[in-house]
């Protein structure tokens, strides 16, 4: 398994009065994701990003970062055998990512996951 792109996950409780902030402040320019619970901004020219959520539509806690992986599998595997918390198991989402939750030493939530390239 290798690490492919890591992404902070900031949790808020209004996604459109945050985005504001995000895209009229910054100047970040929004992706829209296609999900209500979730978007993007990017830092124009460079695609550093974040990620705004309200509340993860199928995991019982929030990420606070999403590790981007080239075989997720072998990563649960991995945290499986090292006895790491699985928060969320291993899933194939209904809009195309298959991921799981594990909390890392610390207790930070991460979702690692596997994206399918277009």
């Amino acid at each position: 398994m290798h690490v492919i792109r890591i992404t902070t996950d900031l949790t808020v409780p209004d996604i459109e009065e945050a985005g504001t902030f995000y895209s009229d402040y910054l100047g970040l320019d929004a992706e829209d994701m296609g999900l209500d619970w979730v978007t993007r901004f990017v830092v124009p020219g460079s695609g550093e990003h974040i990620q705004l959520l309200s509340r993860d539509a199928t995991a019982p806690e929030n990420p606070l970062i999403t590790v981007k992986v080239d075989d997720v599998e072998d990563a649960y595997a991995e945290a499986r055998r090292r006895g790491y918390e699985i928060i969320h198991p291993l899933a194939t989402e209904p809009w195309g990512i298959r991921r799981f939750f594990v909390r890392a030493p610390g207790g930070t939530v991460m979702n690692i996951a596997q994206h399918s390239e277009p």
